[in-house]
């Protein structure tokens, strides 16, 4: 009889590289239910989520490791283990590691959905 656990171990958990703004990013899609997802990510020093939105997607980040610079709007706030920041729908924020590697939770509400569209660009106008 084949053994069905329900805790997920991060290990257990394939990786995968998101696309667009993300540069040096590797995570891992620990739950992923019908209203929201919870992701294992790291940023490698050097690494970068750039400026970039989600439509319709509320987005939490959990720091767990290292030290970020969290860019909301224009606005910048250094960000330290234990601390949470929160990004409503079409917010347009960035993630910049500080000092070396960071490791987050990122709670997504609804889930994601596949591929380079889940990660919108600003557009810029000439």
């Amino acid at each position: 009889m084949k053994r069905v656990s329900f805790v997920v171990r991060p290990e257990d958990v394939p990786t995968y590289v998101p696309a667009g703004a993300h540069k040096g990013t590797v995570n891992r899609r620990l739950v992923s239910g019908q209203n929201l997802e919870m992701i294992l990510g790291e940023i490698a020093a050097g690494g970068v989520a750039e400026p970039h939105y989600h439509d319709p997607e509320e987005q939490v980040l959990y720091l767990l490791e290292g030290k970020c610079l969290i860019e909301i709007e224009g606005k910048s706030q250094e960000m330290h283990p234990g601390q949470a920041a929160y990004f409503a729908p079409r917010q347009l924020h960035k993630v910049v590691p500080i000092g070396g590697p960071i490791k987050v939770i990122v709670v997504y509400a609804p889930p994601l959905p596949e591929g380079a569209g889940a990660f919108k660009l600003p557009t810029h106008s000439n």
